[in-house]
C-alpha cells in the first residue's frame, strides 16, 4: 500500500490562493493514478482533480467542474510528490482535502473513492469570506 502524506491546508481569504502536497511511498509513483478529493462538514467526499498515468511519462488530467479554471493538479515524479495548485478561492471550496493513490491500470479517470487503495490523513483548507 502506499504512503501518501499532504501539506499545504491553511486559513486564507476570498480570492486567495493556496498549494497543497503529497508526497507518496513507492518506487512506481510515476504509474500512479493520483486524486485529490475533499470532504466538507455533513457531505460526502467528492472528487476534485485527479492525474490518470497513460503510459510513458504522459497522464491525463480531469477536475470537478466547479474548480476547473481555478485549480491545477501536477506532479514531480523525482521528488514522489503531487500538487493541487488552487487560484481564486471561494468560501464553498472550504473542505478537508485527502489525496489519493490508485496503483492499477486505468482506462479512465478515476472520480469515485472506491477506485483508490491508498489515502493521506488529509489537510484542511479554510476560505473566509
Amino acid at each position: 500500500q502506499v504512503q501518501l502524506v499532504e501539506s499545504g491546508g491553511g486559513l486564507v481569504q476570498t480570492g486567495g490562493s493556496l498549494r497543497l502536497s503529497c508526497a507518496a511511498s513507492g518506487w512506481a509513483f510515476r504509474t500512479y493514478n493520483m486524486g485529490w478529493f475533499r470532504q466538507a462538514p455533513g457531505k460526502e467526499r467528492e472528487f476534485v482533480a485527479a492525474m490518470r498515468w497513460t503510459g510513458g511519462l504522459t497522464y491525463s488530467a480531469d477536475y470537478t467542474d466547479s474548480v476547473k479554471g481555478r485549480f491545477t493538479i501536477s506532479r514531480d515524479n523525482a521528488k514522489n510528490t503531487v500538487y493541487l495548485q488552487m487560484n481564486n478561492l471561494k468560501p464553498e471550496d472550504t473542505a478537508i482535502y485527502y489525496c489519493a493513490a490508485d496503483v492499477n491500470w486505468a482506462v479512465r479517470t478515476r472520480t469515485r473513492p472506491d477506485e483508490y487503495n491508498s489515502w493521506g490523513q488529509g489537510t484542511q483548507v479554510t476560505v473566509s469570506s
